[in-house]
């Protein structure tokens, strides 16, 4: 299982013109006085209305690798079943099935391309139809103290729970672990909160105080801590949580849509090498080699635990992220050819051609 886990801004400019008037007389050819409109102040939910509002435009994620299955919660962005979530949701998933919180209707779910570098990915429901659209915000107006809450599928229980908190840091950076597989990912420019983000709450949004997405769930807390403002009892209060903002996410995900892969965003079938690495250290370039699957395209042609990979296509590769990188920017099908350094320091190069492999 794994544990884990964006509002509008307008300048109105108002020129009068207008002659002398001596009081009490208005001149006949002046106009009469044109009113003035005005835009209401939007009213913030109480917590009851802003859970029944957003609950609909969720949808809860089932993730199976092997034995193993994530629950986390996705994020509807169009009526006929694009949906947002987290990277690690779906991270090395065979399968993944979603549920709509408006419908209770089941749904395969196609992954449509990621950011594993940012925690990004987006979905597509097969045979979805007229579902309801979350309402989204910009995480580049929020402030310090803003209410805020948390909605998702905690603790993988299949029931929306909302989790209220306050935004307490802007722009902060976060190492997250993915429980699973023991990955960590280093995530940047995250909103900060006290809110109690569960395991299964990942990929959901953060709704500011009128329901407006502002940010989605991403790393959850791992504990409670005494309240600092409660020196009598030290009552325990959740250790932040983090998401991110929705402007990054929305970004990512209209890159995903427009077929436009980068060096972190990938788009459609993931390829296969078959090897996990880690980096060498400080001493050597390169990524080393820790484990190789079997009958995959490394294994194939004679990589095994324990070397180096440190070229790929002439290109160096230093480290495991290097490697990454490159990966990302390929298909199921490519050929590529791989340089590697054996635990004698022998020298070797190969062709290969990448597989289908996980997300």
């Amino acid at each position: 299982m794994l544990r884990a886990a964006v509002v509008l801004l307008a300048l109105l400019v108002l020129v009068l013109v207008g002659h002398r008037l001596t009081p009490g007389h208005l001149p006949q050819s002046a106009p009469p006085p044109a009113a003035v409109p005005t835009t209401q102040a939007p009213v913030p939910l109480d917590p009851a209305t802003l859970t029944a509002r957003t609950v609909p435009t969720l949808v809860t994620l089932s993730a199976t690798a092997g034995p193993l299955t994530t629950a986390g919660t996705g994020i509807l962005l169009s009526p006929d079943g694009l949906v947002l979530t987290n990277h690690h949701v779906i991270d090395g998933a065979d399968d993944v099935n979603a549920v709509a919180m408006a419908t209770g209707a089941g749904y395969d779910a196609e992954v449509l391309g990621y950011d594993r570098f940012r925690d990004v990915a987006v979905l597509k429901l097969v045979g979805a139809d007229t579902l309801p659209v979350a309402q989204l915000g910009r995480s580049a107006d929020l402030h310090l103290r803003d209410p805020v809450t948390a909605i998702g599928n905690a603790d993988g229980g299949g029931v929306p729970l909302p989790a209220p908190g306050v935004v307490t840091g802007l722009g902060e950076s976060v190492v997250a672990r993915n429980a699973g597989v023991g990955t960590r990912n280093r995530l940047t420019g995250m909103i900060e909160v006290d809110a109690d983000i569960r395991p299964g709450d990942s990929g959901g949004p953060l709704v500011d105080a009128y329901g407006r997405v502002v940010g989605v769930s991403t790393a959850g807390n791992t504990g409670m801590r005494p309240d600092p403002t409660d020196r009598a009892t030290g009552t325990p209060v959740p250790i932040e949580s983090y998401a991110l903002p929705i402007d990054d996410a929305v970004a990512i995900a209209d890159q995903i849509r427009g077929g436009r892969a980068s060096d972190t965003v990938h788009i459609g079938p993931t390829p296969l090498l078959g090897v996990a690495v880690t980096d060498v250290g400080q001493t050597q370039d390169g990524a080393k080699v820790v484990a190789v699957g079997a009958r995959s395209p490394a294994e194939q042609v004679g990589i095994m635990r324990g070397d180096v990979i440190v070229s790929w296509d002439g290109r160096p590769i230093r480290s495991q992220t290097d490697l990454t990188v490159e990966m990302t920017a390929r298909h199921p099908g490519d050929r590529v050819e791989l340089g590697w350094v054996d635990a004698a320091g022998q020298r070797h190069t190969a062709a290969l051609v990448l597989t289908t492999g996980k997300p």
